[in-house]
């Protein structure tokens, strides 16, 4: 379930409340620096999606075959010992595919649960908009709530729980488009792109022999994962910084191209995903710089743009991107900088 978000714009925490913030870096540089062994180039992305593994939140990575999608989500569960199990999502999967389902045991005379899937600490829904909505709904309570029902009995999710769901956006015969309560479970879209051509040049070389993958080791603990997840809720957010947010979603629900703007997940999806992100970047405290690196990545995918700005082919992320440049951060900016001084 979503947790709520504390208010913290009304208290500047001193620095030994803030012991734990600096051991989220070290750890994390280790996970970045295992996961970049096998996805080349990609240093952004891979930090990016240990951002949603720190806030508890899920990824859609959205781009063409063969650039390192299912790597991305087989490196990061290595590197964290985590299981890890792989859907191929088909039009013909049903949603007991993914949750499990009871089967009547003849000798004990009894219904048994058999796990499906989802049950796993690291789920790669592959080609997710190739499934049926029907079966795609299986993932809502799972992603939200943490936990699965099935046959009127509820079942807790593995922690940590993480979906990374991938597609194709180019090939949409036979596809079904996520749904809105869908595309909003996630916390962000990624897209890896290309290698450029002599990053593709050391991917060559590095599999001369053999893949990568085979030699990525846990480098982080369940534990120590844990603890990091925790201290991020620590990172400091200053009431003019969490404001900036707020104006920047209801920016997206006014935008004269937009029918559909960022709900309140939003909101609180870019709120934590920032204390996330100044933590790897060793802060114990939210500058507006890390609202703006994320606002993208957390805000596009919430977004449904008009058919009138559809037929002038307006992107949800170009849209995005205006209302950074538009919306003022002044106060923002000098709230944070004030923050830095009394914390320091």
């Amino acid at each position: 379930m979503q947790q709520r978000v504390p208010y913290l714009g009304a208290h500047v925490p001193s620095r030994g409340e803030h012991s734990t913030v600096k051991n989220v870096q070290q750890p994390a540089e280790r996970a970045v620096a295992s996961v970049e062994r096998v996805i080349v180039g990609k240093h952004v992305e891979v930090r990016m999606a240990l951002v949603a593994l720190l806030c508890q939140g899920h990824i859609l990575i959205e781009d063409v075959p063969g650039v390192g999608k299912t790597m991305l989500a087989k490196a990061l569960s290595q590197s964290i010992g985590c299981s890890f199990r792989r859907i191929q999502f088909t039009p013909d999967l049903l949603p007991s595919d993914v949750t499990g389902l009871s089967i009547f045991n003849q000798k004990t005379t009894e219904f048994e649960f058999r796990p499906g899937p989802i049950m796993a600490q690291v789920v790669l829904a592959d080609e997710i908009n190739r499934a049926t909505p029907k079966t795609q709904s299986a993932l809502l309570e799972c992603m939200e709530e943490r936990q699965a029902t099935i046959d009127g009995v509820t079942y807790p999710m593995p922690t940590p729980f993480m979906v990374i769901a991938t597609q194709n956006p180019i090939e949409y015969e036979g596809t079904f488009a996520l749904p809105e309560a869908q595309l909003d479970r996630f916390m962000l879209r990624l897209r890896l792109g290309y290698p450029k051509a002599m990053e593709e040049l050391v991917i060559l070389d590095e599999q001369k022999r053999r893949h990568p993958l085979a030699e990525v080791t846990q480098v982080l603990g369940l534990d120590e994962l844990r603890e990091m997840q925790a201290a991020i809720k620590e990172v400091y957010v200053d009431q003019a910084v969490a404001e900036y947010i707020v104006r920047l979603v209801h920016a997206t629900r006014e935008h004269p191209d937009v029918y559909l703007g960022a709900s309140p997940r939003g909101s609180l999806n870019l709120y934590r995903s920032a204390q996330a992100y100044a933590a790897l970047a060793g802060r114990d405290y939210v500058i507006p710089d890390d609202v703006k690196q994320l606002a993208v990545a957390v805000l596009a995918h919430r977004l449904i743009v008009k058919s009138q700005a559809s037929l002038r082919e307006v992107d949800p992320e170009q849209i995005v991107r205006e209302i950074l440049a538009s919306v003022p951060v002044a106060d923002a900016a000098a709230a944070a900088e004030t923050n830095r001084a009394r914390i320091s």
